[in-house]
């Protein structure tokens, strides 16, 4: 945790989902893994993410290192939902613990009690795919792979891009192909 004497400094960007903001801040937000929050019923016991779901036009927020994202509503007035989940941060920050876990990252410590060709699918993904899609403020889970076909969901900004079901989709495909299996096909879920 911060001590209440540290200054929160936050930068705004944008993603390349219109409906999404990358809050950047000096503080760790997530120190191990990432959580995303769909609904505030998800958030519960994590005080700022919390707060954050009672900003008018809040759909999804998700934590990683030092950076939430938040996805909001089409006809959200973006000006007024900066100032407020600013506001947000400046207060919550100094009492927010970034060592929470959430529940399945209790569960999965490592991969190593997945099928051999997930844990080759996971490995592609983290040397190809992950790094440019939690730059930009979200994320992938693979579901299921069975013949041939790859379940796969997207997180944070991510879930709700227009580019996630469209190039995003299809260089992920193109690089599994490449690299894993020439017949496989990759599907949203």
């Amino acid at each position: 945790m911060s001590s209440s004497t540290d200054i929160i400094l936050i930068r705004v960007q944008p993603t390349p989902n219109p409906n999404a903001l990358k809050f950047v801040l000096n503080v760790p937000v997530k120190i191990q893994g990432k959580a995303t929050f769909s609904r505030p019923s998800e958030a519960v016991g994590i005080r700022v993410a919390e707060d954050l779901f009672m900003v008018d036009g809040v759909r999804q927020l998700h934590f990683f290192e030092n950076v939430i994202t938040v996805t909001y509503a089409e006809d959200t007035d973006v000006d007024t939902l900066q100032l407020e989940v600013k506001a947000i941060l400046q207060t919550r920050m100094p009492t927010h613990d970034p060592n929470f876990l959430m529940e399945e990252e209790r569960k999965q410590v490592d991969r190593s009690n997945l099928p051999p060709d997930i844990q080759r699918i996971e490995m592609i993904l983290d040397e190809t795919v992950r790094m440019h899609l939690q730059g930009d403020g979200g994320d992938i889970e693979v579901v299921k792979y069975e013949n041939h076909r790859l379940e796969v969901r997207y997180q944070g900004a991510c879930g709700t891009c227009p580019s996630s079901v469209g190039a995003t989709l299809d260089a992920i495909q193109g690089i599994l192909r490449e690299q894993f299996d020439p017949e496989l096909e990759v599907i949203p879920v």
